[in-house]
């Protein structure tokens, strides 16, 4: 896709759940240092993946979608698959360390 996307309350659904690309979903927040430690990281993903769709989830402005898939920590890094979450990774890590923990051999 080339760039990170804004996934809001309303453009959730048609975005990440109804994607025919599997979409890795970053939850983050303003205040979050770790967050925006990854930031650059999420972006390069983006930028050299083709075959998935990026985007992010703003906790503060979106807290709905947190609390439906149980998100207590952020940054949290979520791989949506047919409208499923299917893995995730939990904190601030390097680029190979994302990739892996999502399963996409980086």
């Amino acid at each position: 896709m080339g760039e990170v996307i804004e996934i809001t309350s309303d453009t959730f659904q048609g975005l990440v759940l109804e994607s025919e690309k599997p979409v890795v979903v970053d939850f983050w927040a303003p205040w979050c240092g770790p967050c925006r430690m990854i930031a650059p990281v999420i972006d390069e993903i983006a930028a050299d993946r083709e075959d998935i769709v990026v985007g992010k989830v703003n906790v503060d402005d979106a807290p709905d979608i947190a609390q439906r898939y149980g998100i207590q920590g952020i940054p949290f890094i979520g791989l949506f698959e047919n409208g499923q979450l299917v893995r995730n990774a939990v904190g601030a890590m390097p680029r190979a360390g994302i990739e892996q923990a999502l399963g996409l051999g980086g």
